[in-house]
């Protein structure tokens, strides 16, 4: 009888907590109305989504968190307050490199949570469109994993677009064996991006020599055909495979376990600084000796830190190049503005990506 006592008096404790838990998000969901309300009567074209506030938030309920949750934890919860008050303000519509279930799509939901309007689209392009016409407020697109390294098609479209990097989400990437077939050995083909496809490509050629392997449009596609194919496999989510409906056969065929891809956020407005930040930069110069020197030489003498470097054709004139960079400061900062003025007088083209939070990782 004891225990049961104790019992009944922890419940009755969880639901008190859980009553004054509801009235502080009834709270904090009427000041974002009330939020809503000051930017509107200020502002003629007000901005609701501030890329660096929702980071600080983020930073410091980690920061602070005295458990026993773990920080990921709190960090998840919060994300899907903000998110849910952030719809009470002016709800957003999201592009994405589809369809449902991709990797591009969960990292989407990590980002901005569940309370926003998803679209997925078929390319990186259509992505890129939407958010430059205004069909969407955002959009989330890859850009690096940890060892297949950049997606060229997404640095490509910086080149002709305006669009400013607003954020960046860093995901851990788990794939898995998805068939309808009960045995390995049914498995005559295997389907996946071409990204999945070289992530995987030991595992696939120690556990299923004998099957071909098909490049498609993406690994949440790659799931769908295999629901209609027994004699297919894809490398795809767990949540793909739940939405279409395959089973898991093998999980974790990844060949790294610490492989993980970097997607950034594109919209229209800047992000002002949080302290710990990074800019993206695209430069230009002349195929001659000592070019990329002198384009790198600002930067090492400022003391700030290049964390990515890649070249791609200019598409302009044969034979050169464009160069993008990943810097650790806010265009802002002292130290990086002075830098970017410096690289003025190098390059040919100096043109800044955006400034935006780093993912926590």
């Amino acid at each position: 009888m004891a225990g049961e006592d104790q019992l009944g008096q922890l419940r009755a404790r969880i639901d008190a907590l859980d009553g004054e838990l509801l009235k502080l998000l009834s709270e904090r969901a009427a000041c974002a109305e009330e939020v809503a309300r000051v930017k509107r009567a200020r502002e003629p074209e007000p901005v609701f989504y501030r890329p660096e506030r929702e980071a600080e938030i983020l930073r410091r309920v980690r920061d602070d968190n005295p458990g026993p949750l773990s920080g990921d934890a709190v960090v998840r919860l919060f994300r899907e307050i903000m998110s849910e008050c952030l719809a009470l303000e002016h709800p957003l519509t999201v592009a994405y490199l589809g369809p449902e279930g991709t990797f591009t799509h969960l990292a989407a939901r990590k980002h901005f949570g569940h309370a926003v309007t998803t679209s997925p689209l078929a390319s990186i392009d259509a992505v890129f469109g939407a958010v430059e016409t205004g069909r969407a407020h955002f959009g989330v697109v890859p850009i690096e994993n940890s060892s297949e390294g950049v997606v060229t098609h997404t640095v490509d479209c910086f080149m002709d677009s305006a669009l400013q990097i607003c954020g960046e989400v860093v995901t851990p990437i788990h794939h898995h064996l998805l068939s309808q077939a009960t045995e390995l050995g049914g498995i005559r083909r295997v389907l996946a991006h071409t990204q999945a496809l070289a992530q995987c490509r030991q595992w696939l050629d120690t556990e299923l020599p004998h099957a071909e392997r098909e490049a498609v449009s993406s690994n949440a596609r790659a799931a769908e055909l295999a629901a209609a194919d027994p004699s297919a496999g894809a490398i795809a989510s767990k949540v793909a495979a739940e939405h279409y409906g395959v089973p898991v056969r093998v999980q974790h065929v990844e060949d790294r376990a610490d492989n993980t891809t970097r997607f950034l956020i594109i919209g229209a407005a800047t992000t002002e600084p949080t302290g710990t930040d990074r800019t993206s930069i695209m430069l230009s110069t002349a195929n001659r000796p000592g070019s990329l020197y002198s384009l790198l030489k600002p930067i090492a003498e400022a003391g700030i830190s290049l964390t990515r470097i890649e070249s791609r054709p200019s598409r302009c004139t044969q034979w050169t190049y464009v160069f993008f960079l990943d810097l650790v400061g806010h265009q802002q900062d002292p130290v990086v503005h002075a830098c970017l003025q410096q690289l003025q007088d190098t390059a040919d083209t100096v043109k800044v990506l955006g400034s935006y939070p780093q993912a926590a990782t």
